[in-house]
């Protein structure tokens, strides 16, 4: 399998894709937005893209299954197209930039390629295993701070089962007193590809699917960065949980999230 040439092909449905749900945000109106679970929305927009996203996937010449947010299609095979048609519904909906396409195609467990298209900005981040890393295509890569004081972080807040909240809220006051700050961006593949590109230094959030943080993982691992779990190992993907950090800070910043959920 070529995944160079599949990936490319991957980047132009995204941008296909993109433009439409770029269109669409100029004519939206809240009112077409419907709640899934609390705090949890979707819209038109969201299952007419996974539509089209899976209608494209389908006619690449790989027999792959899928596993999508919206549910639009479910087949489980040996290669699974990750989906997630528009990471950052709320920001969408509330007519805030940062939303994004995230695609993975997943292989036994692992991830070979992905791709994430910021769609407000226009940014495309993608790569493939042993590809190395693109923005826009022009290679990137993780950030060099060496200090947890010096670095920048991204998270992501619990909209629903905030059985965590506590150790997270620890972690958050320690990295407020003693980071550059502390960012919520509201879209973990964006979240994921600022990791990536060295906007930020690190990341960390639980309550996630496995359509939000594939491509994403695979584009920070890419670019020379690490990927794991709460309690640093290499569930990432089904956990429901992820740490991804440049490779300077990984033992500072991993202890920090371990020490606090590990009774969690």
């Amino acid at each position: 399998m070529d995944l160079k040439l599949i990936t490319q092909n991957v980047v132009d449905i995204a941008k296909e894709v993109g433009f439409f749900i770029r269109n669409e945000r100029i004519k939206f109106n809240y009112d077409n937005v419907e709640i899934k679970g609390v705090n949890d929305l979707v819209s038109y927009v969201d299952k007419s893209s996974e539509k089209l996203i899976v209608e494209k996937l389908m006619q690449l010449p790989i027999d792959a299954g899928f596993m999508v947010e919206e549910n639009t299609i479910s087949e489980k095979k040996e290669y699974n197209w990750i989906v997630d048609p528009l990471d950052g519904t709320t920001n969408f909906v509330h007519g805030i930039p940062n939303y994004a396409i995230s695609i993975a195609l997943e292989f036994k467990g692992e991830i070979i390629s992905g791709v994430v298209y910021e769609v407000s900005r226009n940014e495309c981040f993608y790569a493939f295993t042993n590809g190395g890393a693109f923005l826009n295509g022009i290679p990137i890569s993780v950030s060099k701070q060496k200090k947890l004081s010096e670095s920048l972080i991204a998270t992501g807040f619990p909209i629903f089962n905030f059985e965590k909240i506590k150790p997270f809220l620890v972690c958050l006051e320690y990295l407020m007193r003693n980071t550059h700050g502390v960012r919520r961006i509201g879209a973990a593949a964006v979240d994921l590809c600022y990791v990536a590109c060295g906007r930020v230094d690190a990341f960390f959030e639980y309550n996630l699917n496995p359509w939000d943080v594939a491509a994403g993982s695979l584009i920070v691992k890419e670019a020379g960065g690490n990927v794991c779990d709460f309690k640093k190992e290499d569930n990432w993907l089904f956990c429901k949980e992820i740490i991804a950090t440049n490779s300077s800070i990984k033992t500072e910043f991993e202890n920090l999230i371990y020490e606090n959920f590990k009774v969690n």
